[in-house]
């Protein structure tokens, strides 16, 4: 009878714990969500939605940039390329401010709401994308004379290159709470303590990409079209009312999301363990380390503990108790004197990640390329598909987006089921191999778009077609579908529970600190290069000599790929301990 009674209650906590979700997340309400009306597949589709719109925007400006600033602003190769990676690098370092303000301050979901009104309606999106419709659609601010009869001019007007570059600078200060914050929350709506969901989360990151390079396709094909056919203000009216539409979709889901409570400053914890690991370094180590300070259960915020770790030991003693002056020990002290263990253990995750952040960047340098360089040798090839069509040299890019799609879904169906049976791991490979094995694609795409310069330069006179750069930008795209993916869930795993917007921003400031190395790189190659000879960057790709530069980069990301592969081999994955709450 005593037996029944112990199964019936255990049954019970066991049927408790599949009907509410215990992440610390909260519905609409505030209240612990239901598991089945709540979270999951079906409110995360209404956010990929959102982020597909996001990125048809993104990509239709943004292939488009390089070609722009040459043909209409007429700045040279140099130039151009490098104000496309100032733009792209403040793009993507802008959401670092904008996750932190998520994970600190605001929530997620009501930072999305803002930044996306913003974004759309006030400074960034309507009034970024409506100046630059509005530089096509008003004389005075039209790149050329409009009374010039010839149609052609040397060099854009002054005013409209600064209304131009204020828009673009607009949409990227629009993209910094809205791209982190967009992508967390979306992860946010799978349970990590559920078996199920975990396991959902893990293919919500590849299906993720999948939009998002859904829209990078038809940003780069039908909204470039519209571009080089009609004009750049009607292709951004188009890309106004894309997102306002899915921004109400996105709103409709509201009741069905869960929702993550902010804690206050992630950094502040932080700043607290080194000032305290610092005020006892005299002090000796405990001989166990159970001996640390951990907070309890019922004083714990969001019931998911980390264990303590051997490595950065000098940090646990911020986590060491001392006695007060009558000998007794006193666990109520300040916290710039006292932590957790689990506090001491998320500042060694910021840590160990530093190396790793660190040596994923030459593949943003790598990826920079694309939007750059990539695009600009498609406009001097032969696009002609018929006598009638030619292709837009920025449409080309829709091949990377096909690359990336190719390798997550054969990563996802085919791979992971395979190497889970070899490895027991249920990812199939570990997340730093996944963001190794594209590094060594981004290897690759270098030498092969390295082989294909050189072979165009011998024939210029002949005007190669423009199929010859297909293999560059699908292999970079390969690269993209293993290190990107890898990258959002490393960032979004690794870092604590309360910085997981600022984890994401942390995937993106890889790509915008590529893009700033890529023109500093520039400038650093210029200068060297033209004082032993002549620059590798001419007025023109037919006066440059891109193929020693696509060379450089494989050389050094290939010695680059050594130091990361030494560091991933050192790195401790996050081990977090279950604490129902």
């Amino acid at each position: 009878m005593e037996k029944n009674t112990i199964d019936a209650k255990t049954a019970e906590i066991e049927n408790n714990e599949m009907k509410w979700v215990h992440d610390s997340s909260v519905d609409y309400k505030g209240r612990v969500p239901l598991r089945d009306s709540t979270g999951s597949w079906k409110t995360s589709l209404f956010i990929i939605v959102f982020e597909f719109s996001e990125r048809l925007s993104y990509f239709g400006v943004a292939t488009s940039l390089v070609l722009y600033l040459t043909k209409i602003i007429h700045q040279d190769l140099k130039m151009a390329a490098k104000n496309v990676n100032y733009w792209i690098g403040v793009t993507t370092l802008m959401p670092l401010l904008g996750g932190f303000i998520a994970d600190a301050y605001f929530s997620r979901y009501i930072t999305i709401i803002i930044s996306s009104i913003v974004y759309l309606m006030f400074l960034m999106k309507i009034q970024g994308l409506v100046l630059l419709s509005l530089s096509w659609f008003l004389p005075a601010l039209r790149p050329c004379d409009h009374h010039n009869i010839h149609n052609t001019c040397t060099k854009a007007r002054r005013v409209h290159e600064v209304v131009f570059f204020i828009a673009m600078y607009l949409i990227s200060f629009g993209t910094g709470g809205h791209k982190p914050s967009l992508q967390s929350f979306g992860a946010d709506q799978f349970d990590d303590d559920h078996v199920s969901e975990k396991r959902k989360k893990m293919s919500f990151f590849n299906w993720w990409n999948c939009g998002v390079c859904s829209g990078l396709i038809i940003g780069v094909t039908l909204i470039v079209y519209v571009q080089d056919h009609v004009n750049w203000g009607v292709a951004d009216i188009i890309l106004i009312g894309v997102m306002a539409f899915s921004l109400i979709i996105f709103l409709l889901g509201r009741k069905s999301y869960r929702y993550r409570v902010p804690s206050g400053s992630p950094l502040t914890p932080m700043f607290q363990v080194l000032v305290a690991a610092i005020s006892k370094r005299k002090l000796p180590y405990p001989s166990n380390p159970s001996e640390l300070y951990e907070a309890s259960n019922f004083q714990s915020c969001n019931g998911r503990f980390l264990c303590h770790t051997e490595k950065l030991k000098f940090l646990d003693k911020a986590a060491m108790l001392e006695s007060d002056d009558d000998g007794n020990i006193a666990k109520k002290q300040s916290p710039w004197k006292l932590a957790t263990v689990t506090k001491v253990e998320e500042v060694k995750l910021i840590i160990n990640m530093i190396p790793i952040w660190v040596f994923t960047l030459p593949f943003g340098i790598c990826m920079a390329q694309t939007t750059t360089f990539f695009i600009k040798q498609g406009a001097i090839m032969d696009r002609k598909i018929s006598n009638n069509f030619e292709i837009p040299p920025a449409s080309i890019f829709a091949l990377t987006a096909t690359g990336m799609i190719l390798s997550v879904a054969i990563y996802d169906r085919i791979l992971v089921p395979s190497l889970k049976k070899l490895t027991a791991n249920e990812r199939g490979m570990n997340i730093l191999q996944r963001i190794g094995t594209g590094m060594l694609f981004s290897i690759i795409s270098m030498v092969v778009a390295a082989l294909v310069e050189r072979k165009r330069l011998k024939m210029v006179h002949l005007k190669m077609n423009v199929s010859w750069l297909v293999p560059q930008f699908l292999i970079i795209g390969f690269g993209d579908g293993f290190t990107l993916v890898g990258l959002q869930e490393y960032f979004y795993d690794q870092v604590p529970d309360s910085m997981r917007s600022l984890g994401i921003a942390l995937y993106l400031s890889v790509i915008g600190a590529g893009s700033f190395l890529s023109s500093l790189i520039i400038t650093i190659v210029d200068h060297v290069t033209s004082k032993i000879g002549k620059s590798w960057f001419g007025k023109d790709l037919n006066n440059s000599r891109l193929d020693k530069f696509y060379w450089m980069l494989a050389v050094m990301t290939t010695l680059n790929l050594f130091l990361f592969v030494f560091f991933a081999r050192q790195y401790s994955y996050k081990n977090v301990q279950k604490v129902v709450v």
